[in-house]
């Protein structure tokens, strides 16, 4: 699956790093490198969305990012 969005950091529950996307949701990001984690920053995105994974921040599905590129 591809993602383009914004990246941002929200002080939930010790902080947490989503992608705002361009399709209207909200993706909690896991894996990707430390260098994806640039508040503001839009990116393009692949990887996969866990469904059946619950997070205590509950800002929205986790995608796992295998690449992604700054845009």
């Amino acid at each position: 699956m591809k993602l383009t969005g914004r990246v941002v950091y929200r002080d939930l529950e010790g902080g947490v790093w989503v992608l705002e996307g361009d399709d209207g949701r909200t993706y909690q990001l896991a894996g990707g490198d430390r260098k994806i984690k640039k508040d503001g920053q839009r990116i393009e995105a692949e990887g996969d969305v866990a469904r059946d994974m619950l997070t205590a921040a509950m800002v929205g599905p986790v995608f796992n990012v295998a690449t992604y590129r700054f845009l």
